[in-house]
């Protein structure tokens, strides 16, 4: 008599070739005309801050994980991944230290204190940023100007804006031309990154979507009844860290929303929160600190955004 064997093994039962690393893959090379760009326009300076925020992930969470007795994931690309974000969001002119001490930052408080990747509530690489602006905010506001290897300070094109009234012409904003965080000032390089993944399929498109064009609607409102006091669209859109936070930070798939719906809130929520710090904010920039408060109520957007289940009714009064 032919008897028949049920196998029963743990999920996933569909195998695909997108796993942890072939993710953090694709965002670190789409991360690379970024890193050409800031090595162009900086050059040594950004080689520096680059190799302290990378080294600083990678020797944290080696030990960290040798101190747990637990298997050495650095091979996983995600340490590398965060580190290389962190540098893009910081001066070029950083001390190396400083930078290392953003990359332990990063992941022992921004990761592995929550149990390590997919747990963690904030983007780490944001996380260690807003760190280093509390603990040195001098260092992370003086800026130094492109392709100089002497420390000529300068002003970020949102400072001078917010601050001074100076638009920045948008030529120079596309192609990276002025002064900012490291992977932040050329949007060319950027909008090709972002190119790259969504053809890649590795991140949504609704998140960066919702992002931008909320900026857009608000700046466009503004500028109708008051052009004289508020920037164009444009401006808003190329400068600072918008492209770089639409793109790459806020998509980060562990610290936003799983939903198509609250995807496009998160995205709107994001874009509504950096305009006021903009607008009103004691610092010209607000991509940070936007993203860092929607992570903050991304559990909540997955429960009121949650679908409803295929043939479910809703319960009789």
């Amino acid at each position: 008599m032919n008897q028949k064997k049920l196998t029963i093994n743990m999920s996933p039962h569909v195998l695909s070739p997108v796993d942890t690393r072939y993710m953090m893959r694709a965002v670190i090379k789409a991360l690379i005309p970024a890193l050409l760009s800031g090595l162009y326009f900086f050059r040594m300076q950004a080689l520096g801050v680059i190799a302290g925020a990378i080294g600083g992930c990678l020797l944290t969470e080696y030990v960290i994980q040798k101190t747990r007795r637990e298997k050495i994931r650095i091979n996983d690309y995600s340490a590398l991944l965060t580190g290389i974000l962190l540098a893009m969001v910081l001066p070029p002119s950083l001390p190396l230290w400083m930078a290392f001490l953003g990359g332990v930052f990063a992941i022992s408080l921004g990761k592995e204190i929550f149990g390590g990747l997919g747990h963690n509530i904030f983007n780490p690489a944001l996380l260690a940023r807003a760190f280093l602006m509390a603990a040195f905010p001098v260092a992370l506001t003086t800026w130094i100007k492109p392709i100089s290897l002497d420390a000529v300070t300068t002003a970020t094109p949102l400072g001078l804006e917010k601050f001074d009234h100076i638009i920045t012409p948008p030529a120079a904003l596309f192609f990276g031309q002025v002064g900012g965080s490291l992977g932040e000032t050329s949007a060319l390089a950027l909008i090709l990154g972002g190119v790259y993944l969504l053809y890649k399929k590795i991140v949504d498109y609704r998140i960066p979507a919702a992002y931008i064009g909320t900026v857009i609607l608000l700046s466009m409102i503004t500028q109708e009844g008051a052009p004289d006091k508020f920037a164009p669209a444009m401006f808003h859109v190329l400068a600072g860290g918008l492209l770089l936070g639409a793109i790459f930070m806020a998509t980060d798939p562990v610290t936003s929303p799983v939903t198509a719906k609250g995807r496009w809130i998160f995205g709107a929520g994001c874009g509504v929160i950096t305009m006021i710090i903009r607008w009103w904010g004691g610092l010209p920039e607000g991509v940070m600190y936007s993203i860092l408060l929607m992570n903050a109520v991304t559990p909540l957007i997955n429960k009121m955004a949650r679908p409803k289940r295929f043939g479910a009714r809703k319960a009789e009064k």
